[in-house]
């Protein structure tokens, strides 16, 4: 199977709203794995991988992300595909 891995920088409102929380049940609602971490600087890192249609569906919930959240700006890169062992709230 094809994997795909990307690493998103999410700012704005997405500390303390449950993002990561949010942010990880999406990722296994879409067969993703990986992890969301927050940074000392109030943005959410993201990687994710998997099948690279969910990776592009994820790609685009998460310029929104949950409703709690207010998402100002996603950096997204690419990375070499990694697996990981599920989905982590770091």
């Amino acid at each position: 199977m094809d994997i795909k891995s990307e690493k998103f920088q999410v700012s704005g409102l997405v500390q303390g709203v449950g993002f990561r929380y949010q942010t990880c049940h999406q990722g296994l609602k879409f067969g993703l794995v990986g992890y969301a971490k927050n940074l000392n600087n109030g943005d959410v890192e993201v990687v994710v991988s998997g099948d690279p249609k969910n990776v592009e569906l994820f790609a685009e919930w998460i310029k929104t992300g949950p409703r709690n959240a207010w998402v100002e700006n996603v950096v997204r890169e690419s990375l070499t595909p990694t697996r990981f062992d599920g989905f982590e709230i770091l």
